[in-house]
């Protein structure tokens, strides 16, 4: 008898394990092409805006193409004091430049971003260029700085000397109120222009706060929606999802006529005479009225999760711990409220992450002090246009999303939670 074993062939007479192997290459592939569409929409609805987001949050090329020649004399100095007329020369010759290609204004416009005030002085500056009113013979340095005082400032070279490096991390570390000062290190801005921090520890706050709310009020309302008979619970779940069908403006614009003083919120309290009339509180541009618009916007997402898993629950369990000896509070707080756990994750992270980005609500009846960090990435994608400033406080908000999935993923974990 041969030692080796006989080879098993197929019909074909292919040996068995190639064509196993064969058929599951195939089926890998068509599996593959099944998810690829999805694949495809993914990358580029969203790694490929991302990518950009990044690219534009460090690009600082503008500058670097605009200055060449500024930016080479100004490798020699030390940014202690005035630059010296090589410095002026070049900065006039790379700025006459622009003036013949129409670009000066971009320049202005992108070092008054760095620092305030060069916009005017550009255009001083551009006014005399343009009536050849700068004597190349003569020390370019006195002229340029006679155009207007500030080029006799020397934090104004400071600033543009910043803008050197192609790629800069300056616009992540201005969303943290700092700055790259003139040696290199890095410094944080005076105290009375520190408005990021605030931003970014208010936006933390009103999505705690608002999850929080919404966890309150949605609780008992899905626990009603589980226990109740169903012609009942129906009934009760079409006033849960009716917000979906209304538009969010509309909804916003509802909470703003009713919270206004002269509104109906604030008409009730003076009829059951818990305020006088002519002390209404204030509950618009606020971070009253923030709260309130934001969570009742937000509370089906809340109970809708808490709904899903509360259902799936026996009503029997209740019955057998209260059988055991326990009263309806511990029977509930040790058997029931454990396994809707899953629940109150999923809908906690859900509010909490939506939250977190809301900008339209808080815009519209938040005022001054309801406003958030993704208001001021609205603002500066419409008003300012400093798209590369907005896109690093866009990429700053997902990281702290990912931040903080990761950490309730370590706490909690991902896999408890249920959204049905």
């Amino acid at each position: 008898m041969s030692s080796e074993t006989k080879q098993i062939l197929t019909t074909d007479g292919i040996p068995l394990e190639v064509s196993l192997k064969k058929a599951e290459k195939k089926n890998k592939i068509k599996a593959f092409l099944l998810v690829a569409p999805l694949l495809l929409f993914l990358i580029i609805t969203y790694v490929f805006p991302i990518g950009e987001m990044f690219s534009r949050s460090v690009d600082d090329k503008m500058i670097t193409n605009m200055l060449p020649k500024t930016f080479k004399e100004m490798e020699k100095w030390d940014g202690k004091e005035l630059p010296s007329e090589e410095v002026f020369a070049a900065f006039y010759y790379d700025f006459k430049v622009l003036v013949e290609k129409q670009e000066h204004g971009k320049l202005g416009q992108r070092l008054n971003k760095e620092k305030n005030g060069f916009n005017s002085i550009t255009k001083k500056l551009f006014r005399q260029v343009k009536r050849k009113k700068i004597d190349e013979s003569i020390s370019i340095k006195e002229q340029v700085m006679k155009v207007h005082k500030r080029w006799r400032n020397v934090e104004y070279w400071q600033a543009i000397k910043r803008t050197a490096p192609p790629y800069t991390m300056s616009k992540y570390l201005k969303g943290m109120d700092m700055y790259y000062a003139a040696d290199g290190s890095i410094a944080q801005v005076d105290e009375d222009r520190r408005i990021h921090r605030i931003l970014w520890l208010r936006t933390l706050e009103i999505a705690f706060f608002v999850t929080l709310f919404c966890f309150l009020m949605g609780y008992p309302i899905a626990h009603l929606l589980a226990t109740l008979p169903m012609k009942y619970s129906n009934l009760l779940m079409i006033c849960v999802l009716l917000p979906f069908w209304t538009s969010l403006l509309v909804r916003t614009a509802s909470w703003m006529i009713l919270l206004q003083q002269q509104g109906v919120v604030n008409d009730f309290f003076v009829m059951i005479g818990l305020v006088a009339d002519d002390n209404r509180p204030e509950m618009m541009y606020n971070k009253v009225g923030t709260y309130v618009a934001m969570t009742q916007i937000l509370l089906p997402f809340m109970v809708l999760p808490l709904y899903s898993v509360m259902k799936t629950i026996s009503p029997s369990l209740m019955r057998a711990g209260k059988s055991l000896g326990g009263t309806p509070f511990v029977a509930f707080w040790k058997v029931y409220f454990p396994l809707t756990i899953p629940g109150i994750g999923a809908g906690c992270l859900l509010v909490f992450i939506l939250a977190i980005g809301y900008y339209i609500t808080p815009a519209l009846v938040g005022g001054a002090s309801g406003t958030l960090i993704s208001n001021q990435i609205a603002f500066h994608m419409k008003q300012t246009l400093d798209w590369s400033f907005a896109s690093a406080m866009g990429l700053m908000l997902l990281s702290g999303v990912l931040v903080i999935y990761w950490i309730y993923n370590k706490l909690v974990g991902v896999d408890n939670i249920k959204l049905g």
